[in-house]
């Protein structure tokens, strides 16, 4: 073998051996992000999951708001990319705890019996006006001494929450999705999907609760949302009765 073929043969090998190291590093790294990103949602590989479906409250038929709908398709697929399944079920079909399965809840808690109960038992610094009636302070929502009222199309909240009990190891969280308007909670999922390493990095295995902010959904869909709060403290503090809430509107 002469040195011109050496040469070759080594710069073969040293090129195959460089690029298994890169596929491992790759693939080392990948792995790393899927375990970080199951821990977070609670997702082991094959465990199991509940999907908590809300009812359009503008129907009196059993039907879900086709922006609810577009929610649930964006946590299914999270879902999938944790390796995990799924059980869908209804609002007013929900007959266990939490903890022990991660859950999705999406809706308001005029739209979701099975959210009203969270926020009885998790969030007693949180209100939702859900008087059918017209005026400015429907669907408001009340933090503390804060009150968010909404503009619809120009200026709306959502809630969005990850919420464990913290009694013991391994408890599985529960995440909450609560908007104003159905095109909210979507804006919240979207928001959980492209932000969630990073609130894993800053809030770890602890609860979080997030006001955000979603602009000019009437123009921008579920895509424009602000961050206004974090108020997970505010909505673990029972509110003390009477308040006279300071408002937020746009102007």
């Amino acid at each position: 073998m002469n040195d011109d073929v050496r040469n070759i043969v080594l710069g073969v090998v040293a090129a195959g051996i460089s690029a298994g190291l890169g596929w491992l590093a790759r693939t080392y790294l990948w792995r790393r992000r899927l375990r970080r990103k199951q821990a977070f949602f609670g997702l082991p590989e094959n465990s199991e999951c509940l999907l908590v479906v809300n009812r359009d409250p503008a129907t009196a038929e059993p039907a879900v708001h086709r922006f609810d709908v577009f929610a649930l398709l964006e946590l299914a697929a999270l879902i999938k990319d944790c390796g995990a399944n799924v059980e869908m079920v209804t609002q007013d079909g929900v007959r266990q705890g939490f903890g022990e399965r991660t859950e999705f809840c999406v809706g308001g808690p005029g739209s979701n019996r099975r959210m009203l109960a969270h926020m009885s038992a998790m969030l007693p610094g949180f209100r939702v006006n859900i008087d059918p009636e017209p005026g400015p302070d429907r669907g408001a929502f009340q933090i503390g001494t804060e009150r968010y009222r909404m503009d619809p199309g120009i200026t709306e909240y959502v809630l969005l929450a990850r919420l464990t009990t913290g009694e013991r190891h391994g408890s599985r969280p529960v995440f909450l999705f609560c908007g104003q308007r159905a095109i909210n909670n979507q804006a919240a999922t979207r928001y959980l999907a492209r932000h969630h390493e990073r609130l894993a990095r800053k809030h770890g295995a602890d609860s979080f609760a997030l006001l955000l902010k979603v602009v000019n959904s009437q123009a921008y869909g579920p895509d424009v949302v602000e961050l206004v709060a974090d108020v997970t403290r505010a909505v673990r503090t029972p509110l003390a009765d009477p308040v006279a809430p300071t408002s937020h509107r746009a102007p």
